[in-house]
């Protein structure tokens, strides 16, 4: 019970600073703080995938990638305003997972990431190849930051508070996904499959949704890291970020969805720093995966909750 309230208080203290500090930040501090809220959400829409249903993805990428590619081809050939932008990326990630949770749904485990490993590869080819579309290895830049009626979120702390709410609504959606009926079948079905099938839950059908549902959260975050970064290329659906957010759920602790919005929060912080100081900072980041999966398997917020544990006994 002290656990909880203590945890409680954590989040209200940490959501206060979220709030307050931003607008005497400077700039590079407030980037980062924007950086690690859109990756948060990245993060808690695959930890809906892996820590919920037990399904461990190597394509997420391609849902974040495809949001922000369309976001970047309509305000950039189209000149299309903020709420057609999130209607169609969240469409076209949805659209995507939906014919690629077809293929990939049919497996377990380890062919399970193999297929989304192969399909996260063919978005990726696709964005390097189709240079008529998506200017190929160039990629797609001179995406402008977003206005909403009268406001304008082109400054960077006007942005910060837009990413800010919409993590806010996407953690809140989440949470409501995951203590709904709903989500605690999907518990049930990564504890066990064969239990959850003999008492006549649609199994295939509970893994495709929470397949789509994850792919929708993961475009909510590519929508705004397009607005973010002013940039779309190849590099946002590739391996290696479908690998790093792996890492954030990893490190903060799947199954929890604050976890993997702090894990996100210490990579973004090490991607960051590191690489300012050497360009093998991936050997840094791989080095943490190893060290997380030798000492806290359940990450961060798994190991304070099973030291908690501990202390009361």
């Amino acid at each position: 019970m002290a656990g909880g309230r203590l945890r409680s208080l954590a989040l209200l203290v940490v959501g206060g600073l979220l709030v307050v500090l931003p607008p005497v930040l400077s700039a590079y501090p407030l980037t980062l703080l924007t950086q690690g809220l859109i990756y948060a959400i990245f993060a808690m829409s695959l930890d809906l995938l892996l820590g919920y249903t037990g399904l461990a993805s190597l394509g997420h990428a391609a849902y974040f990638g495809v949001a922000a590619y369309v976001v970047a081809i309509l305000t950039t050939a189209h000149q299309a305003g903020f709420w057609t932008c999130l209607i169609l990326a969240l469409l076209a990630a949805i659209l995507v997972s939906a014919v690629f949770g077809l293929v990939a749904i049919r497996a377990v485990g380890v062919y399970f990431l193999m297929i989304t490993l192969a399909l996260g590869m063919v978005v990726w080819g696709l964005a390097f190849r189709w240079v008529s579309l998506t200017q190929g290895d160039n990629g797609i830049s001179g995406v402008p930051r977003p206005t909403l009626g009268p406001w304008s979120f082109r400054g960077q702390t006007a942005f910060y508070y837009l990413t800010l709410a919409t993590f806010l609504v996407a953690l809140g959606l989440l949470l409501l996904i995951v203590r709904s009926p709903f989500g605690m079948s999907l518990r049930g079905i990564r504890e066990s499959e064969g239990r959850m099938r003999s008492l006549g839950y649609n199994i295939w059908l509970h893994k495709y949704l929470a397949f789509i549902l994850a792919a929708a959260f993961a475009g909510l975050a590519g929508f705004l890291w397009a607005y973010y970064n002013g940039f779309v290329s190849p590099v946002e659906v590739q391996l290696i970020t479908s690998v790093e957010t792996l890492l954030m759920v990893a490190l903060g602790g799947p199954g929890t969805l604050v976890g993997p919005a702090l894990g996100a929060g210490i990579i973004v912080f090490l991607k960051n720093f590191v690489s300012l100081y050497t360009k093998r900072w991936l050997l840094i980041l791989g080095g943490v995966y190893i060290c997380v999966i030798l000492f806290a398997p359940s990450g961060i917020l798994g190991a304070h909750r099973r030291t908690m544990g501990v202390g009361r006994k």
